[in-house]
C-alpha cells in the first residue's frame, strides 16, 4: 500500500484541487484510493470522498493521540492500494512552535512521502532557495521525505521551463508536474471556503474536469512511484488495526442530511451506530414530515443561510420539529443546526423564519465571528450522562453568525476556555432535552460524545418522557414569515 501526503509551502497553493484530481486519476486507473484530510474540515473531505469513491477520514492532533491517528489510518487502508492525505496550511505551519501539530509531523508519523505543491505565481529562479530551505529544515527538524513537487499556477510554457531549470540546477527534487493557470481547476467558493460537493449540482463534472487537467499536466505514474510507505511503518500501523464493530440498534435517531446540513464527521456517525443507534436521514428542504418513530434528532452544521428561503417555506416540517422538541425529543444541534433552531436568520438584508425553539435570532456577518480550535468545559447544565466539570474538551468552530436578542435565564452546557462560542464565555444552549451549540465536537479519542448522546436518548425513552409518533402533513406552499 502506497501512502502520499499532499502539502504545500503555504495555504491557498491549490493543493485541494490537485488532491481531488489525483484521487480521481488514481481511481480511474482501477486503484482503490483511501483519502484522508488533516485537521478539522468538512468540505474538503466531501470532495475527496466523491473523487476517490471512498469515505475521507480526518486526522487531527487536536482531537486524536498519535496511536489513534495510526489506528484510523490502519483501519481504513486495509483494502486500499494507495492512501492520499491532504494537509492543511503549509507543510510546517501549525499552532505549536516546535511543529508538533504540523503537516510535516503528521507525514512523519504515518511514514508518508510528501508531494509539495508550490504556488509558482510570480516566481522563477526564486523557487530554488525556497525549496533549498525546505530541504535544510526537513533535515534538521522533521526529516520528512519530499518525494517530489508539483508546480501550480504556472503562467505558461516559458514560465514552466524557467522553473524546471532552476529546480534541476540548484535543488534536485523531482518535478512531478506543472499545472498552468486555468479555470478547469476552479471550484466555486463562498464565505467558509469551497462550496460543498453535496450542494454542487455538477460535482461529478467538476471532479472529472479537474482530473483531466491534472492528468494532462502531472506525471501520475511518477507520483505513484513517489508515494511509498516504509515497511516498518506499515507493520506498526497494521498492528493497530481495530476489528469492525458489530451492533444491534436500540434507538432511532433522525439525521438532517441535505444541501443545507451536510457537515458530519464519519467518526461521529460510526460512534452513534456503535452505541446502538439506527440513523435515519431526512431532508429539511423537501420532506414535509418527520421520520417515523424516532427517539432522537441530530442536526449538524452546514449552510442554512444559503437555503433559508427554502427552509422557511417548508413550514410543515419546521412546525413538526418544534413540536417534537417542545415535547422533549432529545436533540443535538451543531452550528448550522443551532441557527436552524433559532427564531430566524437574517442575512444580506433578508430575514427568514426558522424553527423557533431557541429564543434568539441568528445574524450573519461579513467576517468570521468564531473561528479555530476551542476548549470547553461542561457545566452542571449538561444534560448528557458522564458529565465531568474538570475535563477540558477539544472542539472547533467556524461561523460567520452570532445569536442576538437572546432571552434571559438561558442555561449553557459549556464554559468556553478558548474560543468564542455563543457569548464569548459560554456555549451550548440547553432547553428541554435539546443541546444546541456552535462547537463542533468529534467523537474520537478519550472523550467521545456519540455514546453519551445515545445513552441520553435511551434514558429519555425509558423514562417515557418522549416518543414522537409518525405524523404526516399536507404540503404547505405558504412562504409567510411566521412559523
Amino acid at each position: 500500500m502506497r501512502c502520499l501526503y499532499v502539502s504545500a509551502a503555504q495555504k491557498s497553493s491549490g493543493k485541494t484541487a490537485l488532491s481531488i484530481g489525483l484521487c480521481a486519476a488514481f481511481a480511474k486507473r482501477g486503484l482503490s484510493v483511501q483519502p484522508f484530510k488533516k485537521g478539522p474540515d468538512y468540505i474538503d473531505p466531501m470532495w475527496l470522498s466523491a473523487a476517490a469513491g471512498r469515505t475521507c477520514w480526518n486526522l487531527d492532533f487536536h482531537t486524536q493521540s498519535h496511536a489513534a491517528i495510526l489506528a484510523t489510518v490502519s483501519r481504513h487502508t486495509v483494502n486500499a492500494d494507495v492512501a492520499l492525505i491532504e494537509g492543511n496550511k503549509g507543510l510546517h505551519d501549525g499552532v505549536d512552535l516546535e511543529g508538533l501539530d504540523s503537516s510535516a509531523a503528521l507525514a512523519r508519523l504515518v511514514g508518508a512521502a510528501v508531494v509539495l505543491v508550490i504556488n509558482a505565481s510570480g516566481m522563477t529562479r526564486g523557487i530554488a532557495p525556497l525549496l533549498m530551505g525546505y530541504q535544510v529544515f526537513n533535515t534538521k527538524v522533521h526529516k520528512v521525505h519530499i518525494g517530489g513537487i508539483i508546480l501550480n499556477k504556472v503562467s505558461g510554457c516559458r514560465h514552466e521551463s524557467k522553473l524546471r531549470a532552476a529546480v534541476e540546477r540548484y535543488v534536485g527534487i523531482p518535478v512531478l508536474g506543472a499545472v498552468h493557470v486555468s479555470q478547469d481547476l476552479n471550484i466555486a467558493e463562498r464565505h467558509l471556503g469551497l462550496m460543498p460537493s453535496n450542494e454542487h449540482s455538477e460535482a461529478r463534472a467538476v471532479i472529472d474536469r479537474i482530473r483531466d487537467a491534472v492528468e494532462r499536466q502531472v506525471d501520475i505514474e511518477s507520483v505513484l512511484a513517489a508515494a511509498t510507505l516504509e515497511e516498518k511503518q506499515l507493520k506498526r500501523n497494521n498492528d493497530k488495526i481495530i476489528p469492525p464493530i458489530v451492533y444491534s440498534p436500540r434507538v432511532r435517531i433522525a439525521l438532517a442530511c441535505d444541501a443545507a446540513f451536510g457537515f458530519y464527521y464519519p467518526d461521529d456517525l460510526s460512534a452513534l451506530a456503535a452505541a446502538g443507534a439506527e440513523v435515519v436521514a431526512f431532508d429539511t428542504l423537501r420532506d414535509s414530515c418527520f421520520p417515523s418513530n424516532v427517539d432522537g434528532l441530530f442536526i449538524g452544521g452546514g449552510f442554512p443561510e444559503m437555503h433559508m428561503a427554502a427552509l422557511e417555506a417548508n413550514k410543515n416540517l419546521r412546525v413538526a420539529i418544534r413540536q417534537a422538541l417542545e415535547s422533549g425529543l432529545p436533540t443535538y444541534a451543531e452550528c448550522g443546526g443551532l441557527m436552524y433552531l433559532s427564531r430566524q436568520i437574517t442575512w444580506q438584508g433578508d430575514t427568514c423564519a426558522m424553527v423557533g425553539v431557541i429564543a434568539a435570532d441568528t445574524i450573519m456577518h461579513d467576517r468570521p465571528h468564531g473561528r479555530g480550535y476551542m476548549h470547553i468545559v461542561e457545566t452542571a447544565a449538561m444534560p448528557w450522562p458522564g458529565r465531568n466539570s474538570v475535563v477540558v474538551h477539544a472542539a472547533h468552530e467556524f461561523h460567520h453568525s452570532s445569536l442576538e436578542n437572546l432571552e434571559g435565564g438561558v442555561q449553557f452546557a459549556y464554559d468556553v476556555v478558548r474560543g468564542e462560542g455563543i457569548t464569548g464565555r459560554h456555549d451550548g444552549i440547553v432547553t428541554q432535552n435539546t443541546l444546541a451549540t456552535y462547537a463542533h465536537r468529534r467523537s474520537v479519542g478519550a472523550r467521545p460524545w456519540g455514546g453519551r448522546f445515545v445513552a441520553f436518548v435511551e434514558a429519555c425513552r425509558a423514562s417515557r418522557r418522549v416518543r414522537i409518533p409518525h405524523r404526516r402533513h399536507e404540503t404547505h406552499s405558504d412562504s409567510s414569515r411566521s412559523a
